[in-house]
């Protein structure tokens, strides 16, 4: 059982979440934060601590790290369980990895306002994802170091935060299982968040970090990995996180990697000056790896040109890129921009309808006004 935890609410009954949320870098759902993008113009390709999304079940908990143990149990482990301290994990080999974390929910707003068709959650924009430099170890470390056995087929991280109730059920401690393959090839179980220890609300004294895959698999304030050589279940891939709509099987199916996705540095309804050059700033990522190519529109999408990269094309971050723009009259115009990942992904201009308005890729119409 874990030690040392008390709830965010009992320090700040103000808000389950423990930063502070300005106005003009977040905006608020409930137990969640999305970052404004034009808050990450001229920000730098990481996203600063201070405007890296939020994305809570319930409250954020303030963890003892003196106290605080990751506990390894289950089938899939030859010698039974095991634990880890939080000095114990900072001893252990370190790896330091760049990756992005976004919520499977990204861009679920435009199922409604594109696409007319009425989904259920928070109605996120493109700012629930952030980018940063994340250290810790290798999950397969902690794995051999318990004695993973070669039956295992699952692991199943939880968290430490409040369980969770909707519709008067108590589901438990937020958690989701992944795949042997892929807790093996490249999840961090992380401690440090661009070079300092993890603040609350992003998952100290420890999280998971799962390169490429959608958020929930990137559990926070880990505090117990289930080890499990039969497949495992949560509600969290039973109930939540499954693609159920007309394009898909009875039973939904399952999400895993994220989808392509391109946002401009523009607040909504940006204002520009008509016959002057600006530069539009924007950045485009895939779960599937590196950018390819991102072409921009600046008439509804009936013209399409190339847009300059100004960073590298990064494996498991997002690609930086800009388009000058020198708009000759007034009115009301829609930029939109369209990214294709090294796999030939490319954003449609619609995404398939799915219930619960998870993994959006639609290419996103962006309002602007010229005076």
């Amino acid at each position: 059982m874990a030690v040392g935890v008390t709830s965010a609410a009992q320090a700040s009954a103000a808000s389950s979440i423990v930063k502070p949320l300005p106005p003009e870098l977040f905006e608020v759902y409930g137990t969640n934060a999305e970052t404004r993008w034009e808050a990450l113009s001229g920000q730098g390709f990481l996203t600063p601590v201070d405007r890296f999304f939020v994305r809570n079940h319930t409250s954020t908990p303030l963890i003892d790290a003196s106290t605080w143990r990751l506990r390894l149990f289950g089938t899939g482990l030859r010698h039974g369980p095991v634990e880890f301290g939080y000095r114990d994990l900072r001893s252990l080999p370190s790896e330091t990895i760049t990756a992005a974390v976004e919520c499977a929910g990204n861009g679920r707003s435009f199922y409604t306002s594109q696409q007319g068709q009425q989904v259920t959650g928070t109605p996120w924009k493109l700012g629930a994802i952030g980018v940063a430099r994340w250290r810790g170890v290798r999950l397969s470390t902690l794995l051999a170091r318990a004695g993973l056995s070669r039956r295992t087929v699952d692991v199943q991280p939880s968290g430490l935060d409040a369980d969770y109730v909707t519709g008067g059920v108590n589901l438990g401690k937020v958690r989701r299982p992944l795949p042997i393959g892929k807790a093996l090839e490249d999840v961090l179980v992380a401690y440090e968040m661009n070079g300092r220890p993890l603040p609350p609300d992003h998952g100290y004294p420890a999280r998971l970090v799962v390169p490429s895959w959608i958020g929930i698999s990137s559990i926070k304030w880990l505090g117990e990995i289930e080890v499990s050589d039969t497949p495992l279940a949560s509600p969290w891939n039973t109930q939540f996180y499954r693609l159920v709509g007309p394009s898909y099987p009875a039973e939904g199916t399952v999400m895993g990697r994220q989808v392509v996705k391109s946002a401009f540095e523009l607040p909504r309804a940006a204002v520009f000056r008509a016959g002057e050059r600006h530069v539009l700033h924007g950045r485009s990522w895939s779960g599937n790896g590196r950018i390819r190519n991102v072409d921009v529109s600046v008439d509804g999408g009936e013209r399409w040109h190339p847009a300059r990269p100004t960073s590298t094309r990064h494996e498991n971050g997002w690609l930086q890129w800009e388009f000058p723009w020198r708009p000759k009259d007034p009115g009301a115009y829609t930029l939109r921009a369209r990214a294709t990942d090294f796999t030939g992904a490319t954003q449609p201009e619609t995404t398939p309808y799915n219930t619960q308005g998870y993994l959006f890729d639609g290419i996103v119409a962006h309002p602007v006004t010229v005076v």
